[in-house]
This record gives C-alpha cells, sequence and structure tokens, in this order.
C-alpha cells in the first residue's frame, strides 16, 4: 500500500550553518523511520541541507520552482539548477505562493511539468481560504485546484508526486482540521484523482498529506485516518525533537 511521507517545509527559516546543526541533531532521531522524510528547505540551505544529509534517509527539497529552464526571470530557480544541487522533491503551490505571490493553478501546472521533466517529485498542494470553507465550497475548491495541478500530466508520474491537502486557514494559526474533516476532505481529492486516472491510480500511486498544523500532539489522530499518507509539516519541522515525534508517531 502506501508509504507514509512526512515532509518538513522550513519556509523562510535557518541559515546555512543553523540548517548544518538542525540536521545533525535530526538525523539519529528518524534514522529507523517507517515512512519517507524529507525536509525542504530555503534556496540558500539547500546545498548544505544536502551534504549533510548525504548517506542517510532524510531527502531534501527545495520551496518552489520556475517553469523555464532559463532566462530573464529574475530570482527565480529553474529545476536543473535543484537537480545539479542533489535536490530530489520540490513544493509546488504553496498557499503561501497562491497568497503573496500570485500563483494559479495554471503556473502550479506549468510548475509541475517543469519538475518532473528534470526528475524532481513535486509535493504539490491544494486547499481553500477561511470563507471558501465557511461558504461550503472545500470540495469545490480543492477538487478545481487539483484539476487543474495534473492537467495533462501522465499517469506514469503519480508515483513522483505527492499531494498536500494544506486548508489555509489552519496554516500557521495554531488552528487544525478535525482528523475526520481532514480524512473527508482528502477523499474528495482522492476521488478527483481516480475520475482523471483510475481508481486503482488513485488507491494506490498517489499520496496525499495533511498540511494544516500537523504536530506531534495530533499527529496519532491525524495518521490513523484511512486517507491520510502523511504531513506536510511547517513550524514543527524547525525543532529536531518535535520533528522527529512526527516522522516517528
Amino acid at each position: 500500500m502506501r508509504k507514509p511521507i512526512i515532509a518538513g517545509n522550513w519556509k523562510m527559516n535557518n541559515t546555512i550553518a543553523e540548517t548544518k546543526a538542525l540536521v545533525a541533531d535530526l538525523i539519529p532521531l528518524v534514522k529507523d523511520a517507517a515512512c519517507d522524510v524529507v525536509i525542504c528547505t530555503p534556496y540558500t540551505d539547500l546545498a548544505a541541507a544536502v551534504e549533510a544529509t548525504a548517506g542517510t534517509n532524510i531527502k531534501v527539497g527545495a520551496e518552489n520552482v520556475h517553469w523555464a529552464e532559463k532566462g530573464a526571470f529574475t530570482g527565480e530557480i529553474s529545476a536543473k539548477m535543484l537537480v545539479e544541487l542533489g535536490v530530489e522533491y520540490v513544493i509546488i503551490g504553496h498557499s503561501e505562493r497562491r497568497q503573496y505571490f500570485g500563483e494559479t493553478d495554471e503556473t502550479v501546472n506549468a510548475r509541475m511539468k517543469a519538475a518532473l521533466a528534470a526528475g524532481l517529485k513535486p509535493i504539490v498542494c491544494v486547499g481553500e481560504l477561511l470563507e471558501e470553507r465557511e461558504s461550503g465550497k472545500t470540495e469545490e475548491v480543492v477538487t478545481r485546484q487539483t484539476v487543474g495541478a495534473f492537467k495533462d500530466i501522465d499517469k506514469s508520474e503519480l508515483e513522483n508526486i505527492v499531494i498536500a491537502y494544506e486548508p489555509v486557514w489552519a496554516i500557521g494559526t495554531g488552528k487544525t482540521a478535525t482528523a475526520q474533516d481532514a480524512n473527508d476532505t482528502i477523499k474528495v481529492i482522492r476521488d478527483t484523482m481516480a475520475k482523471l486516472y483510475c481508481e486503482k491510480c488513485a488507491q494506490e500511486k498517489v499520496r496525499i498529506q495533511y498540511g494544516g498544523s500537523m504536530n506531534p500532539k495530533n499527529v496519532a489522530e491525524l495518521m490513523a485516518m484511512p486517507e491520510i499518507d502523511g504531513g506536510l509539516i511547517g513550524g514543527a519541522s524547525l525543532k529536531a525533537e518535535d520533528f522527529s515525534k512526527v516522522v516517528n508517531y
């Protein structure tokens, strides 16, 4: 069945020195993890993270990637540049990118295609705003975002893609969806993938994380849900002990 995957999203945190220290603390704490373990760091920390995790079970991811191979895109990073560093995963479409930096369903799809073409494994994010949830549009929003992200993505790529359901209202707020709510919405996403591809694909190949303030206190309840295949962890990924408790739930 689907192997769980726990990924840390450091966001705009940690210098190179702090990265080395955090990884050094983390390595012995997660070495026996039953799940895939990923840390997604700022661009400036990637080389240090790749070097520090070499030979361990921890994989490294970036927090964004551009859709073009190269060109006049000041401040952006291409998939080829990430691959050259030894990066394996990349977060695409995080709610903060959508909210603050103009990310759309179309640009998410373009970034997905570029990442896959270069051999990266996308962690593609979908999720609704608080007002969308309160007006009963959660299912509509996550379905639209999922369909948009996977436009023209071949079925053969599904094992290389992780979906993260992250309700925007539960990110960095301390709020979290109930385990049942998270499970129900992730089932909507999985059902959407079944319609886009096939039922067997959705059940066996598509891993879907929960990404709304998962932490050591709620991880066991969330991971006990049948549709939840892991977590995209924000604040709790910045402390080795907290992150390891989530990884070793």
